[in-house]
């Protein structure tokens, strides 16, 4: 598996040159990113989001995908309840989406490694299907 592993990174380290400060970025990471501009129901402002690209990609991409927070909102199967900073909310994974690094404002923290794994799981139960 290791091997594996090793092979993927070599191909995605093949297609794009390393850009300084490019590798800041980190999965499970929260980031306040500006959403601004934004269409209909798609959540709006600037706020905290979870990185949610793996180091393949961020390390070599000038975008990340990021699934945005919010301290309001219903609970859902697709929804994974964070806690942040004294706030409880909400990692919304019906409205992830590929961000320029230019919208990362500022890095908050991290999720928990068990709110991560969370996460993780429940978006590949969300595309599997």
């Amino acid at each position: 598996r290791s091997l594996r592993k090793a092979a993927r990174t070599r191909h995605w380290a093949s297609l794009a040159p390393k850009r300084r400060g490019a590798g800041l970025v980190k999965r499970g990471e929260i980031w306040l990113v500006n959403l601004d501009p934004t269409v209909g129901s798609e959540i709006k402002k600037a706020r905290p989001c979870v990185v949610i690209s793996p180091a393949e990609l961020n390390d070599h991409l000038r975008t990340v995908i990021v699934a945005p927070m919010t301290s309001r909102g219903f609970a859902a199967p697709f929804r994974v309840p964070v806690a942040h900073a004294g706030t409880r909310g909400l990692i919304v994974l019906d409205q992830i989406r590929a961000v320029d690094k230019v919208r990362l404002a500022k890095r908050l923290g991290a999720v928990s490694a068990k709110t991560l794994s969370a996460t993780l799981a429940t978006l590949q139960e969300v595309f599997a299907a």
